[in-house]
C-alpha cells in the first residue's frame, strides 16, 4: 500500500505553526488541508482529549460562522497534536493566515457556553476544558507570534 502524505512528514523536525499539509484537486475543485500543530510532536505532552473536543466545537462553529464559503473540515489529529483544516482552494501558510489567527484569538477570549455541549448535539458533551482550550489558543498564538 502507498503511504499516505503525513506519514512523509519526519515528525521529529516538526515544530508548532502553519503548515500546508496538501493540496489536492477533485472533479476540477481545489482544497488546501492545512497541518494547524499546537505542540510539538514526539517532544512536548499531546494534548487531552477535553482540550481538543472544546477547540473542536469552538474552531469548526467559527470558520462554519465566519468563513463558511471556504470551511470544508475542521477537526483535531489522532496524535493530540494539532488540528487539520480543510478549505476550498490552493492556498500557503501566508494566504490563510489571518482566518486562522481569528479563530485562535475567538477561542483564547471565548467566554461563555461551548456551542453543542449539549447531550442532544454531542456524542460526548460532558468532555470538555475550555480553560486548557484557551490556554493552548494562546500558546498557539504565540508560537505564530502573535
Amino acid at each position: 500500500m502507498e503511504k499516505i502524505t503525513s506519514f512523509t512528514v519526519d515528525h521529529m523536525k516538526l515544530l508548532p505553526g502553519i503548515h500546508v499539509s496538501r493540496v489536492d484537486t477533485m472533479d476540477g475543485f481545489t482544497f488546501t488541508t492545512f497541518d494547524l500543530r499546537i505542540t510539538r510532536p514526539n517532544f512536548e505532552p499531546v494534548m487531552n482529549t477535553a482540550e481538543i473536543h472544546t477547540i473542536e466545537h469552538l474552531g469548526a462553529t467559527f470558520f462554519r460562522n465566519y468563513y463558511k464559503e471556504d470551511t470544508m473540515y475542521f477537526g483535531p489529529m489522532g496524535c493530540r497534536t494539532g488540528f487539520y483544516l480543510i478549505v476550498k482552494g490552493k492556498h500557503d501558510e501566508k494566504s490563510y493566515r489571518k482566518p486562522i489567527v481569528e479563530c485562535f484569538k475567538f477561542i483564547k477570549a471565548y467566554e461563555g457556553e461551548i456551542p453543542g455541549a449539549s447531550p442532544i448535539e454531542c456524542g460526548n458533551y460532558l468532555d470538555q476544558n475550555l480553560n486548557m482550550a484557551k490556554f493552548l489558543a494562546d500558546k498557539f498564538l504565540k508560537c505564530l507570534g502573535e
